[in-house]
């Protein structure tokens, strides 16, 4: 029996298991809101649309339970749980806590910081006219955390990391509800940049609060 081709046996060997494709398939839609809160999700249903068998589809389900993103039930599938009023509050505080802290420490700001901060926006702005809602909230989270790891406190950057999944998708649905929410965050956006670069503490402390506490109002009744 012939061996089959060297560059289809690398790229057999390169495809992800099965369990974790459908891991990513089914945790982008839950964050990207292609399946919103409230959806049942069936194995089946996944196991035809990612092209896998039942048995990865229950691992990789168990897996988006265990990180809080869905609830099992059998015999009929799983939830997509909903945004909780308590999950908002936790998420914010737990952003203010961190963020005010860095935006300090930001001040004065090395020349890196200001020339990554100044490509994070031009690129969300261009992600914003392309009307990618995702891809906008991935990269708002992206220059947020920019500030966060100049800090130079790894366990606040890795306590702000967890809260990844959680500010994706509450991003996108501040943005689906409030279409001009998008317009607003480039301006605190940039705002918030020209404190930092003006080496004003207390004004980029201040730019956080108000950004953040901006986010909580809007999105405060979405999805409960």
């Amino acid at each position: 029996m012939p061996s089959a081709p060297p560059a289809a046996a690398a790229a057999a060997e390169k495809k992800p298991p099965a369990a974790d494709r459908v891991y990513r398939h089914v945790k982008q839609a839950v964050l990207d809101r292609s399946y919103a809160g409230g959806t049942l999700l069936t194995e089946g249903g996944l196991a035809e649309a990612v092209g896998v068998s039942r048995t990865p589809v229950r691992e990789a389900l168990l897996k988006l339970e265990v990180e809080g993103l869905l609830k099992l039930y059998p015999k009929k599938g799983a939830l997509v749980l909903p945004v909780s009023a308590q999950e908002i509050a936790d998420v914010v505080e737990t952003r203010l806590l961190v963020e005010e802290h860095a935006a300090r420490r930001a001040v004065p700001a090395p020349a890196a910081l200001i020339t990554r901060l100044e490509r994070l926006l031009a690129e969300q702005r261009e992600l914003a006219e392309a009307g990618d809602l995702a891809a906008v909230s991935d990269k708002d989270r992206s220059f947020h955390a920019e500030i966060v790891r100049n800090a130079g406190n790894q366990i606040l950057s890795r306590l702000y990391d967890q809260l990844r999944d959680r500010q994706l998708r509450m991003g996108v649905a501040v943005m689906e509800a409030h279409p001009g929410r998008i317009a607003a965050n480039l301006t605190e956006h940039a705002e918030l940049l020209e404190a930092i670069r003006s080496s004003d503490a207390e004004a980029a402390a201040a730019c956080v609060r108000s950004h953040v506490g901006r986010v909580r109002e809007l999105i405060r009744g979405e999805d409960r």
